[in-house]
Parts: C-alpha cells; structure tokens; sequence
C-alpha cells in the first residue's frame, strides 16, 4: 500500500523560504511521476509542481516558476518542494501526490495516491 507523508509547512513572512518534504512508503519516487498541488480555502485544489520520471524533467505552474524547485532523493525516497520568495497568495494546504505512470500530469485526477496535507501560510 502506498502511503504518502508531507512535512516541513509552517508561518512564514512574505518573502521568506519554506522546504516542503513528502516521505513515500510502498512506492519508489524514481519509477513513477510525483506532483504537488496546493488548495486555498475556498477554492479548488491547483496544481504547482511535478517530477516526470521517465525523463527526469519537471514542471511548475506559471504563478510559482522561478520561485519553487521540485526535487527528489532516490536514497531516502522523498521528494521536496522548495519554495523561494513567498507570497500571501501561496497560503494554502500543500499535497504531494503520486500517479501510477512515469509521466507528469496537471490534473489533479490524474493521481492515484495523496498524502494528508501540510499547511503553509505566508503572512507578515
């Protein structure tokens, strides 16, 4: 069985950084795509970042790129979010989320397996 854990959320001033941990069990990141969406209360869950591991690429949602960084340890089977430069408007419960291919997806329907959450919240 798949289970998926996040880590690292927290209160955070504009501009700071958070680093965004999701521990895997059942499943190797490096064999399947992984994603993380964000959802803000009140509206739907959004895609920000995923990892394609069939060519080892990723991609990010226009509002976070060149803020945050996808990226994943093969050795502790963890991928981490990485987010620079904070907004308010990046206040939301964060997901890591698995899907049973090796290719990226936006959709959040497109995975298979989600962890529970982890809360971040940009604020002065």
């Amino acid at each position: 069985q798949v289970q998926l854990v996040e880590s690292g959320g927290g209160l955070v001033q504009p501009g700071g950084s958070l680093r965004l941990s999701c521990a895997a069990s059942g499943r190797t990141f490096s064999s399947y795509a992984m994603g993380w969406f964000r959802q803000a209360p009140g509206k739907e869950r959004e895609f920000v970042a995923a990892f394609s591991s069939s060519g080892r690429s990723t991609y990010y949602a226009d509002s976070v790129e060149g803020r945050f960084t996808i990226s994943t340890n093969n050795a502790e089977n963890t991928v981490h979010l990485q987010m620079n430069s904070l907004k308010p408007e990046d206040t939301a419960v964060y997901y890591c989320a698995s899907r049973t291919s090796r290719l990226f997806a936006t959709q959040a329907a497109s995975y298979d397996y989600w962890g529970q959450g982890t809360q971040v919240t940009v604020s002065s």
